[in-house]
């Protein structure tokens, strides 16, 4: 009797100590993309319902750099400034929702909500899943790490990585709100298509590395072995958070300086006389490593397609800009591993091709 007393007593603080670790993620979740992306891009699709004009910068342009500008310091470092300055809210927001779910929630969660038996319905639900949180691939990429790290299956966590930007409800509304109608469309239906391909494409690849997820029932054992980690998650939390920063963060910071130096060569694309499918093909690989903020494609193709850039390039782009980039791509690589990335990648330029006779159809 003694014994059944405490394994209920076991299990009574076990289940206390999941809820209130679900409990605190999901503060962390509302209140960090509530002060990081939904209030900041409420107010933005309201001015831009006002106006039907996109107030942002050309982030490729910052610091009077042109096309065809060699790599300088100049151009690398203004760039970073614009850049970090753009999305350091995002990014401490995945940092700490990333923490909080190795800290807090039940390894078996995350896989069970999100794997499935069929490779297109796991990236159907990673992409979904991906949607509230409207991040760039280079701050959806601490989450998308912890998702495999937690056991999600390689298709579910790269829709997830590959939806925040491509599936953005936000970056769609703002299109509607200040650019052609066939540029939302384009986006809507080619994003989707994108998401799902690369999904697919990567869960054919990709070796699964995740292990057999432990029962929903748990012993008496488990229990307490919960119970004694769960009197340490303020602790894991904070090893988490500083096993984030300290892998992720430096390779990250590197590849944006890069990026930066590199743009004037990268900006040759916007020159009118470029056309042909060589140019396109050319873009949509350009497009594939430029990393930019939330939204930032809007100022880019607006200003491209000013300076007459074909209905090709703009498409072409309209689907890469936000999708993987470089410094996204370094910092999932060791979890997806380098194989599964390339595939990705190469997936993406396909789709930036779709979008390209997509909108130069329409």
């Amino acid at each position: 009797m003694a014994t059944r007393r405490k394994v209920n007593s076991l299990r009574t603080r076990g289940r206390a100590e999941v809820a209130i670790g679900v409990s605190v993620t999901l503060v962390v979740f509302v209140a960090g993309l509530l002060w990081a992306k939904w209030m900041p891009y409420a107010a933005k699709a309201a001015k831009a319902d006002r106006t039907h004009h996109w107030s942002g910068s050309n982030v490729l342009t910052v610091g009077g750099v042109h096309a065809g500008d060699a790599p300088t310091w100049h151009a690398a470092a203004t760039f970073f400034h614009a850049y970090v300055l753009s999305i350091w809210q995002a990014l401490v927001v995945a940092l700490l929702i990333s923490a909080s779910i190795q800290a807090f929630m039940p390894r078996s969660w995350l896989p069970r909500a999100l794997n499935r038996r069929r490779l297109l319905s796991s990236g159907l639900a990673g992409g979904v899943a991906g949607m509230p949180s409207m991040m760039c691939t280079c701050c959806a990429a601490p989450v998308a790490v912890t998702l495999r790290r937690n056991g999600v299956s390689p298709a579910s966590a790269v829709a997830f990585w590959l939806g925040n930007p491509m599936l953005n409800p936000a970056v769609l509304v703002f299109l509607f709100l200040v650019a052609p109608w066939q540029w939302t469309l384009t986006r809507t239906v080619v994003g989707l298509v994108t998401v799902l391909a690369v999904a697919v494409s990567v869960g054919l690849v990709a070796r699964t590395r995740a292990g057999p997820q432990p029962p929903l029932e748990m012993n008496a054992a488990v229990v307490g072995e919960t119970t004694a980690a769960g009197l340490a998650a303020p602790r894991r939390f904070v090893r988490a958070l500083l096993r984030l920063c300290l892998i992720l963060l430096p390779e990250y910071l590197v590849m944006v300086l890069v990026i930066g130096a590199l743009r004037g060569w990268l900006l040759t694309l916007s020159q009118p006389a470029h056309r042909g499918l060589l140019v396109v093909v050319l873009a949509a690989i350009a497009g594939t490593l430029i990393v930019i903020p939330t939204a930032g494609e809007i100022p880019i193709l607006q200003g491209l397609a000013l300076l007459g850039v074909s209905s090709g390039t703009l498409g072409a782009l309209l689907i890469t800009l936000p999708a993987v980039s470089a410094p996204g791509a370094a910092m999932v690589a060791r979890s997806f591993g380098w194989k599964a990335i390339a595939t990705a990648t190469f997936v993406v330029i396909m789709a930036g091709l779709l979008g390209a006779a997509v909108l130069s159809l329409l």
